[in-house]
């Protein structure tokens, strides 16, 4: 039996965590899983959408901390080096997904677990949730790209404000400060996250990509980097079957039938 149930259906790639036990706490095994089946849907052409959610009261309640050694057992690096190979891995692999990645929220989603949620493209929650940064509670810096993210969501003092209180975020909350794309009665969750799942898998899959990737990266870059980047996407986008199928379509005056090629 896994932790990470794996399912595709409709050229969508369910991954739910299913710890409900631990409110899905994430340990080793079941980061190093999504790690893989995250870069198995960016390379499979079958595969044009992700949605991950989780089993139970929790999405994900962060890092299974079990598993960490004890203090006394560290030595210098060890910490950092755990965490490259890790969380941080783990939110990179969210990030880097050439499929968009859909979370949907249905419960409690602190430390990790909320920046897994974060990193994701598109993000409901049930009104529920909630989003908790847990780590000032235990005396802990925020880490699994936190402190990139945030900022970047809603701008560094809502980011501080977050990070310094860890108090817990109500997902209406989250909805209006721009942390999730919407917030839904929880009975709806499951329905709306799959019409908006099948609603990605049947988009020119290149071409959100390459949109992913553009919008990814703009923070970082200066106004002729950003631009560069733009011609170069449209330039590639443009060898796609999907592209072509577009102009006709809007040629012919018909809906397009993208087949995300």
């Amino acid at each position: 039996m896994t932790d990470v149930r794996h399912e595709v259906r409709d050229q969508v790639c369910h991954l739910t965590l299913d710890r409900p036990d631990s409110l899905n706490a994430i340990t080793p095994a079941m980061r190093e899983r999504l790690v893989a089946l995250l870069a198995q849907a960016s390379a499979d052409p079958e595969i044009r959408a992700v949605l991950l959610t989780g089993t139970g009261r929790g999405f994900c309640a962060g890092a299974d901390l079990r598993s960490a050694p004890a203090a006394g057992e560290r030595t210098a690096g060890d910490v950092a080096r755990t965490l490259r190979s890790g969380a941080q891995r783990l939110i990179a692999a969210v990030l880097d997904c050439e499929k968009p990645v859909l979370a949907a929220v249905n419960g409690t989603a602190a430390g990790l677990g909320a920046h897994l949620a974060f990193a994701c493209d598109l993000v409901l929650a049930a009104d529920s949730a909630r989003f908790i940064e847990v780590f000032v509670r235990r005396g802990l810096v925020p880490d699994a790209g936190g402190a990139y993210l945030l900022p970047r969501l809603i701008g560094p003092q809502r980011a501080k404000e977050l990070m310094f209180f860890g108090d817990a975020l109500p997902a209406p909350d989250a909805e209006r400060l721009g942390l999730v794309n919407r917030a839904v009665p929880d009975a709806d969750l499951e329905k709306t996250a799959r019409a908006w799942a099948i609603r990605l898998a049947g988009a020119p899959t290149r071409a959100l990509a390459l949109a992913k990737h553009l919008v990814n990266g703009s923070l970082d870059q200066d106004r002729a980097t950003a631009f560069a980047a733009e011609a170069w996407a449209q330039e590639i986008n443009m060898t796609t079957e999907d592209a072509r199928e577009g102009l006709r379509a809007f040629a012919e005056r018909r809906g397009p039938e993208f087949r995300g090629r």
